[in-house]
């Protein structure tokens, strides 16, 4: 047997009305706050994200899904979309007339990382990028977007982590003192977070090592140390935020794990997810278009990971699974394989789902794969049927029978209790 790749999972078909739930109430609330959609390759040149992620992360040296194309040239699956949009944005030139942009987006991503529940090395991300604004009120509005997503999807229960990492000039002034700090307790670090002091500092912050943990107690407050500007942007910020009552704990050693970020990075969490209990979180990225040769536009944005979200909904038993209506079309002898043909494809026009037996099948085996199937309904087609064009329609929750014309299912099946029609079945 072929087994799929390590890191990645078939997504069922009992599965996917959870999917379609959340995908679809992602949509529906972004474009309530006016965001319109975007979608990119899933794979890009490797320079877009050399560029915009550092090279010293841990998902340009270590996680990557890069090879070489026919052509030579150096392809990589997306790790994350940030990067991606902001090339799209550029290359399409979307701001040409535009002073804001809003964008939102869902697909796949990949890593290579250690698979894990809620983290699989093909896994899907919700995102939103809000383009062009410098000021503090862009920050809360998509702080308001992300709050009305996660509650529309009826997790109520979380946590907003949110920090200010400044300006460039207030990262690496901290940078050095954060360094400094660091240095003289080396001894005592994870193998990690030694690996990170020479490459990148600020992610020890992140650690979830016990050890690191204590040794952070102590460190150095990036608060402490961002400049007047930056100050004043956080500040109001939180002002918005609170007068909004969008509830959030200010975490000063929140980094978040890419180079491009500044200013207001937050994050979501939720215990139901345990140790790694973020679903989801973003920030500033003022200077990322600079670094693909464009003059600098404010922006942004924030990702949601649907696997953790499916996992909290899950939990939170929050999502029951409807069986869609179904009819099954019956019939007793195969040369009135026609006819069945056509009182499905009629249903199937007026929005009715509907299948028939394609395996000739006797009707006693029919009525028991109606059953197996869950069918609501199965109209039975057989020799009086056909003399009196009535189909024999039976309820397959209480077994009750009643004759139909072929010319009135269409209305009789809209107009039952259970609603069949597709249309109405949302």
């Amino acid at each position: 047997m072929i087994n799929s790749v390590r890191g990645t999972k078939d997504i069922l078909p009992v599965e996917v009305p959870i999917w379609n739930f959340v995908e679809r109430t992602l949509g529906q609330v972004s474009r309530l706050y006016g965001f319109g959609e975007i979608r990119t390759p899933i794979m890009e040149r490797t320079e877009v994200f050399l560029r915009s992620l550092g090279e010293e992360t841990d998902i340009v040296n270590k996680e990557m899904y890069t090879f070489l194309d026919k052509g030579g040239d150096s392809i990589t699956l997306r790790p994350e979309m940030t990067a991606s949009v902001v090339r799209s944005i550029l290359q399409n030139n979307l701001l040409f007339g535009n002073n804001v942009l809003r964008l939102w987006y869902i697909g796949p991503l990949f890593r290579y990382e250690r698979p894990q529940k809620g983290r699989l090395r093909q896994f899907h991300q919700y995102g939103a990028e809000l383009i062009g604004s410098i000021e503090p009120e862009a920050d809360v509005e998509i702080l308001l977007l992300a709050n009305s997503l996660i509650q529309n999807l009826g997790i109520l229960n979380y946590s907003l982590q949110i920090n200010s990492i400044g300006n460039s000039y207030s990262r690496k002034k901290y940078k050095d003192i954060l360094v400094r700090f660091l240095v003289e307790h080396r001894n005592y670090l994870s193998l990690e977070s030694k690996e990170r002091l020479e490459r990148n500092p600020l992610r020890i912050l992140d650690s979830k090592d016990e050890k690191d943990q204590e040794i952070l107690l102590r460190a150095p407050n990036i608060l402490e140390y961002l400049d007047g500007r930056s100050l004043e942007h956080f500040d109001y910020v939180q002002k918005l935020l609170k007068e909004n009552s969008i509830d959030f704990v200010i975490n000063p050693r929140l980094v978040r794990g890419l180079d491009y970020y500044s200013h207001t990075v937050f994050e979501f969490q939720s215990e139901i997810l345990g140790a790694q209990d973020a679903f989801g979180g973003g920030g500033r990225y003022d200077e990322l278009f600079q670094q693909f040769g464009s003059k600098e536009i404010p922006a942004i944005g924030f990702a949601l990971g649907i696997e953790r979200i499916i996992l909290i909904l899950e939990q939170l038993n929050k999502f029951k699974q409807k069986s869609e209506p179904l009819v099954f079309v019956a019939y007793t002898n195969p040369t009135y394989i026609n006819e069945v043909i056509s009182i499905a494809e009629n249903l199937r026009k007026h929005k009715i789902p509907s299948i028939f037996d394609i395996q000739r099948k006797s009707l006693k085996a029919q009525l028991k794969e109606a059953n197996k199937q869950n069918a609501t309904f199965t109209l039975i087609v057989g020799d009086e049927e056909i003399a009196k064009r009535q189909a024999t329609l039976r309820n397959m929750g209480n077994s009750s029978q009643t004759s139909i014309p072929f010319e009135n299912l269409v209305e009789y099946l809209n107009s039952a209790n259970v609603n069949l029609a597709l249309g109405n079945n949302k």
